[in-house]
């Protein structure tokens, strides 16, 4: 059995939030690679693109994603393009079940704030042309697909019912 959940999904369709309340029910550590990035680097994600730029920020991912991937007991919520590099996904699945929140880029796009999101700070066009590119990678790194519900808590408990089918015995 893995040790680890791990969410991934597009900025905005609910890893934190969703993360968060799965680390609750499930009696484990709860830890956002992104905050992990921000403690380690000494500034925020946006501070840390404007001054450095995306390349060092995707180091930091590696990085993290490497540090994570040895401990055990965590649900992660990943920032949205960790799982395009296979050197950042590829620890994080060797411990860790990966179960893709897909939440459709229009509704993220028109219901969630992108200001104080690096590449979120883009035109709506920009926006879905990169969340539909970005889903055939998470369709390809995800053990389940959850699609995120009207609420955290619902999708939540379609993450929990998921993975208990998993545990069935015959899929029962």
């Amino acid at each position: 059995m893995k040790d680890n959940l791990v969410l991934i999904g597009m900025m905005g369709c609910g890893k934190s939030t969703v993360g968060g309340l799965l680390a609750k029910h499930l009696h484990m550590a709860f830890v956002d690679t992104d905050q992990r990035i921000e403690q380690a680097a000494g500034c925020t994600i946006l501070e840390l693109f404007d001054r450095q730029g995306e390349d060092v920020f995707r180091n930091w991912e590696k990085q993290i994603s490497e540090e994570l991937a040895e401990e055990h007991g965590l649900v992660i919520a990943c920032g949205g393009g960790l799982p395009l590099r296979a050197d950042c996904i590829t620890p994080l699945r060797r411990n860790g079940i990966v179960v893709f929140l897909d939440r459709d880029g229009a509704d993220i796009y028109d219901h969630v704030d992108m200001e104080n999101r690096p590449l979120g700070q883009v035109s709506r066009k920009e926006f879905l042309d990169r969340w539909q590119k970005r889903l055939p990678v998470y369709h390809d790194c995800a053990d389940y697909r959850v699609v995120s519900r009207a609420t955290p808590e619902e999708t939540a408990r379609d993450v929990l019912n998921a993975l208990n089918r998993e545990k069935s015995p015959c899929g029962s």
